[in-house]
């Protein structure tokens, strides 16, 4: 294959460049055994095992390679799989990512902190808040800055709503991709009651860039209040409605009981993460063992089951959204009074009314648009929230400029398809499209 032959040219050329580089055809050398070992049965189609020319043989004493994707709408973005099918099972699977690549981490080192939080909601673009907070709390733990009580408790809001939106996504796409259209179309007016709050709150529905260094961007109106109430005084008995019609559908529980087991053990060494996790049995969620935000001071539980099958998955997801919802009712209930952002000019934007009548204000909002926060050189953190798909960190390092050093991403959907070869070998090849949506990645995060 491509890269067969591109990691020997890699290594040749390595190899003539001198002591400095000594070590990388030893190191490379292992990653591409590797890959060969992996992907040579895509290579044996192409020759005879004797040395004879492919179309020699009888094609049909032979299995067959199939290619899923990377266009295919049951792929949830451009993710390509390439199964060896015997018959109607799938004997080996290789995942090819990559297809979304857009070089994000190296993006972030040449803007501000405060004018890559655009670019977080374009990463797993179904809970664009949770990553505006993610990237938000990286840079306050880098530079050291204090978040106002009223803030933290919206920005914790407002991620479980978005944890919402996603798991109504993930049951609407994964049921029709199990062929039950009616509850794409019910999920999809859930979502549609959020994007209305999030329109109210953030001024966009989707993509909404609303966290903000220091703070948020803008407070609670009553409206907003009002939208959120009502929201949470209703849809425990809609997800409820849900459940009770899902969970006697026998159809759809055949079609997932017993399909993509993972242990508990194969789920940690594979680096599973999220509601996937919890689902073969391992309780762990950063909410409850590493609390950031609100989250030690409100109560809920944390969905589990031991069955590790795509069943399990959807279990645990549908639990969550109660948790969630559950969490801004007390959220609600202890909102307190008091500023949105941290009153430091070198730390946060100043309010809209400084800006525009008085000169200070104004000088202060061009010189953070200019350069931003400057944490010190030298300086890194690194922090993890418990987002929809799991666990996603930002790792920074700081030259002591208004830009990062360094930026790496810890991305849970690109630890979640590390389980996906695993759990399609062994199964026919119908199960591929249940398999995939039980992992529910979002290639836009995955890539990077």
């Amino acid at each position: 294959m491509a890269t067969t032959s591109l990691g020997s040219g890699i290594l040749g050329a390595a190899t003539d460049m001198g002591d400095a580089f000594s070590f990388w055809p030893r190191h490379n050398e292992a990653i591409y055994k590797r890959l060969e070992s992996k992907h040579a049965w895509l290579e044996e189609r192409h020759a005879g095992g004797d040395g004879a020319p492919a179309e020699t043989e009888d094609p049909l004493e032979h299995q067959m390679s199939l290619n899923i994707g990377p266009q295919h709408p049951a792929t949830h973005g451009v993710l390509r799989c390439v199964v060896k099918l015997d018959g109607e099972m799938i004997e080996k699977c290789v995942i090819d990512i990559g297809y979304l690549h857009r070089g994000i981490e190296k993006l972030a080192e040449h803007k501000t902190y405060q004018e890559f939080m655009p670019y977080t909601d374009r990463m797993d673009y179904l809970s664009p808040y949770s990553n505006n907070v993610a990237w938000c709390l990286a840079v306050e733990k880098l530079a050291g800055i204090e978040v106002p009580e009223r803030a933290q408790w919206i920005r914790t809001m407002l991620c479980e709503l978005a944890r919402i939106s996603s798991h109504m996504l993930w049951l609407g796409v994964g049921l029709m991709d199990a062929g039950a259209v009616s509850v794409f179309l019910w999920t999809f007016q859930g979502r549609e009651d959020i994007y209305k709050i999030f329109d109210h709150i953030a001024g966009a529905r989707f993509t909404v860039s609303h966290s903000r260094i220091g703070g948020i961007a803008s407070d609670l109106t009553p409206e907003s209040l009002a939208l959120l109430r009502d929201f949470v005084a209703r849809y425990p008995d809609v997800i409820e409605g849900w459940r009770k019609f899902l969970n006697r559908n026998r159809i759809w529980i055949e079609r997932n009981e017993g399909v993509g087991v993972i242990t508990a053990e194969e789920a940690m060494e594979m680096g599973l993460t999220g509601a996937n996790l919890r689902a073969s049995g391992v309780e762990y969620d950063l909410r409850r063992f590493e609390p950031y935000l609100k989250y030690d001071d409100v109560d809920f539980n944390i969905p589990m089951r031991t069955e590790g099958d795509c069943l399990a998955r959807y279990f645990v997801r549908m639990e969550e959204m109660l948790e969630s919802i559950k969490i801004i009712e007390q959220c609600l209930d202890r909102l307190p009074e008091g500023p949105i952002r941290t009153d430091d000019a070198k730390h946060a934007y100043p309010s809209k009314e400084e800006v525009y009548y008085s000169m200070e204000g104004m000088i202060h909002d061009f010189m953070y648009t200019d350069t931003g926060v400057t944490p010190p050189k030298g300086a890194w953190s690194y922090h993890a929230i418990e987002s929809p798909k799991g666990e996603l960190g930002f790792y920074l390092q700081s030259d002591g400029t208004g830009h990062p050093y360094k930026v790496r991403i810890k991305s849970p959907c690109f630890s979640n398809l590390q389980g996906l070869e695993y759990m399609m070998e062994g199964h026919p090849v119908a199960d591929i499209v249940v398999l995939i949506g039980s992992l529910d990645p979002v290639m836009g995060e995955s890539d990077k």
